[in-house]
C-alpha cells in the first residue's frame, strides 16, 4: 500500500503526546475523600473488568485519530482487474548467430516453428505483434489477432548483423502505447517527449513483451534504462536466453529469404535479408545476468531452453492466458470508515461505563 500524501502522518506524533497528557491527568487527580491504607486493598476490591473499562474508550479514540490520520494520507493500494484485451509483443533476435545448428535445423528455425505455434493457441481477443532485432529493431507486424498476418511475419524473418536487446524492448513499448494510451512511448534522450510517472510498485498494464535472444547486447539502447522503462509503464518482460552450452557452426544464411545486403542497415525485412558467412563457431554467449535483471526489474520471468522442445514447453508455461491489469484504487473510504466506527464505539462505551454526573 502507498500513500498519496505521505505528510499527513507526521500528525501521528500527537498520539504520543496524547498519551502522555492522558496518564498525567490520571496521576494529577483529586485523591478520594475516603483514605486507605494500603491502594492494594483497593485494587483487590475492584472487579477485573473495571480497570480496563475505565481505559478502554481512550484506546479507541486514539486508534479511530490514528485510522482518520491515514485516510487523511490518501492510501492507495493496487488491485487486478480482468484485462479485457490483452497485448503481446513477440520481440524475436534475428542476429546471424541464430543460424547456429545446435538446434536443428537451426536456432531461428527453431524459434519461428515455436512462435507459430504459440501464436495458435492464444485466444481471438489476444493481440500479438512482432519486433524482430539485430543491429536494430523493428516492428514488423503491429498487434493484430490475424493468425495469418501473424504467421506472413514469423515466415518473412531474415538474419543481420549485431544484437539490440534494449531496443527491442524500446520498440515493443512503443508498439503497446499505439494501441494503449495509458501506456506512454518509450523516452530517450534528447526527445522533447518527457518521462512519464512510474506507475505504482506491482501495478502492471494488460500486455507484455516476449523476448527471445541468443547473445549480448551490442548495440542500441542500454537493456538495463529500457528495462526500467518498462517498468516505469508495467510492462512485464519475458527474457529467453535460446542456445546450447557448446554451440556449433552456422549457415551461410537461414530463413525463407536471403540477401547479400544487411537489412538492418537501411534495407527491409521482407524480400531479402543478410546472412553471415559460413565457418566459425558461436558458443553459446548469453548474457543470462542481464536477461535475468530485465526480467526481474519488470516483473518477468527469466527461461534457459536448450533445444526446441524446452523451447516449446516455454512458450506454452508463459503466463499470457490470462493477462490481468493492475489499477490503482483509493482506499481512504475504508480508513475513514473505520475512524468513525470507533469513534462512536468510543463514545458509546464512555457514557456508559462512566456516564456524566
Amino acid at each position: 500500500m502507498d500513500l498519496l500524501w505521505p505528510g499527513f502522518l507526521v500528525v501521528l506524533g500527537f498520539i504520543p503526546i496524547a498519551i502522555a497528557a492522558y496518564v498525567w491527568r490520571l496521576r494529577r487527580k483529586q485523591p478520594s475523600t475516603l483514605r486507605f491504607s494500603s491502594l492494594t486493598l483497593i485494587h483487590q476490591a475492584l472487579p477485573p473488568s473495571s480497570r480496563w473499562r475505565r481505559h478502554l474508550p481512550f484506546a479507541l479514540f486514539l486508534s479511530a485519530l490514528a485510522s482518520l490520520i491515514v485516510a487523511a494520507a490518501r492510501p492507495v493500494t493496487v488491485v487486478s482487474v480482468p484485462g479485457g484485451q490483452a497485448t503481446i509483443i513477440l520481440a524475436l533476435d534475428v542476429s546471424r548467430s541464430m543460424c547456429s545448428t545446435d538446434i536443428p535445423p537451426n536456432r531461428l528455425e527453431a524459434a519461428k516453428a515455436s512462435a507459430l505455434s504459440f501464436i495458435q493457441r492464444q485466444r481471438s481477443s489476444t493481440q500479438i505483434g512482432i519486433v524482430a532485432f539485430a543491429r536494430t529493431a523493428e516492428l514488423i507486424q503491429a498487434p493484430t489477432s490475424d493468425v495469418e498476418l501473424l504467421q506472413d511475419a514469423i515466415e518473412s524473418l531474415v538474419v543481420g548483423r549485431r544484437t539490440a536487446i534494449g531496443s527491442a524492448i524500446l520498440r515493443g513499448l512503443d508498439a503497446i502505447a499505439e494501441l494503449d494510451p495509458n501506456v506512454a512511448p518509450s523516452f530517450r534522450e534528447g526527445s522533447a517527449t518527457l518521462a512519464p510517472t512510474p506507475v505504482p510498485e506491482g501495478a502492471y498494464a494488460p500486455a507484455v513483451i516476449v523476448l527471445l535472444t541468443d547473445g549480448a547486447n551490442n548495440d542500441g539502447a542500454w537493456p538495463p534504462d529500457a528495462a526500467q522503462q518498462a517498468a516505469d509503464r508495467g510492462i512485464r518482460v519475458y527474457t529467453i536466453g535460446f542456445g546450447t552450452e557448446s554451440g556449433s557452426e552456422f549457415l551461410p544464411f537461414c530463413g525463407e529469404r536471403f540477401a547479400e545486403n544487411d537489412p538492418f542497415s537501411g534495407g527491409q525485412f521482407f524480400g531479402g535479408g543478410g546472412g553471415g558467412g559460413g565457418g566459425g563457431g558461436f558458443r553459446r554467449g548469453i548474457d543470462e545476468e542481464t536477461l535475468k535483471l530485465i526480467a526481474d526489474k519488470t516483473g518477468g520471468e527469466y527461461y534457459a531452453p536448450t533445444s526446441a522442445d524446452e523451447l516449446n514447453q516455454v512458450f506454452r508455461d508463459l503466463p499470457t492466458y490470462l493477462i490481468t491489469k493492475h489499477e490503482t484504487t483509493e482506499v481512504s473510504v475504508v480508513f475513514a470508515a473505520a475512524g468513525a466506527i470507533l469513534t462512536a464505539l468510543a463514545v458509546v462505551l464512555a457514557l456508559r461505563w462512566q456516564p456524566l454526573p
